[in-house]
């Protein structure tokens, strides 16, 4: 049994897994968490799988050494796809990782077209391919690299102004492939991308429907975890690699989610 102290670690390159701690804040509100940003190695999407497995596996080892978390979520489809397998291969602790929302995505299409935004790296996986040839059910998946929208998001959560031009042309992008005028469902491959989903709606319409997988995760990290003791004492802590000042501007943003500082990994 896990120490009531021990906390749910939360990984991601940048913010984008916030989505994913709001999400597990409504259904376990009381758990200690840790939300770890790796904004030095930020964008994972422009990386190679060899770099990313890396990476994050070498962090994870490290961060689960010092903060004795109970389970890591891997809050960012990027490098779920690419590591997930080597870091359960390396910690003894449960992983959950972040995969695209295909499944649920499939299940409301009406038009049978799927749009599919994501990173370089996640949709040239053969991971997603396994995905669509398991849960899309026939329906056709137009999958689309939008990796400008994750610099787009991580400077709305800073308060800048958000560049609607690089939504608009994602949208415009899926739009253009063959079946992509009938795309009725697009799916959020990005943990990053649901923080731009009004924009998103903007650029595509009021006729499509967005999926993403926060609320799956958040479940699969309370069914993992059910049972278990949390230390009402222990608060939330966001660490980050890089440079801590450089991150201050995301501080107002961070306070809604109940952190109060920002500390050096």
């Amino acid at each position: 049994m896990a120490d009531a102290a021990s906390p749910i670690l939360l990984f991601d390159s940048g913010v984008g897994g916030l989505t994913v701690l709001a999400e597990l804040r409504k259904i376990m509100p009381d758990a200690p968490a840790i939300y770890a940003a790796d904004l030095a190695g930020l964008p994972y999407g422009e990386k190679s799988e060899a770099q990313i497995a890396a990476r994050v596996a070498g962090l994870l080892g490290r961060m689960a050494e010092r903060y004795q978390p109970r389970l890591a979520c891997i809050a960012c489809n990027t490098a779920s796809t690419i590591a997930l397998g080597m870091v359960r291969d390396v910690l003894e602790i449960p992983i959950v990782g972040t995969v695209p929302a295909i499944k649920p995505a499939a299940a409301i299409s009406k038009t049978g077209v799927i749009g599919l935004l994501g990173t370089a790296a996640t949709i040239r996986q053969p991971y997603v391919d396994q995905l669509e040839a398991e849960f899309a059910n026939g329906n056709s998946l137009l999958r689309h690299a939008a990796p400008g929208l994750v610099e787009v998001a991580e400077a709305k959560l800073r308060g800048e102004a958000v560049d609607i031009g690089v939504i608009e042309a994602a949208a415009r992008k899926l739009r253009e492939m063959p079946e992509g005028e009938r795309i009725d469902t697009v799916v959020l491959a990005c943990t990053h991308f649901p923080l731009l989903e009004d924009e998103l709606r903007a650029a595509f319409g009021p006729e499509v429907q967005f999926v993403h997988g926060a609320q799956g995760i958040a479940r699969r990290i309370a069914h993992l975890t059910q049972g278990q003791s949390f230390a009402a004492s222990q608060s939330s802590r966001f660490i980050t690699t890089g440079n801590v000042q450089s991150a201050q501007a995301l501080l107002p943003a961070l306070n809604k989610h109940g952190f109060s500082r920002i500390e050096a990994f």
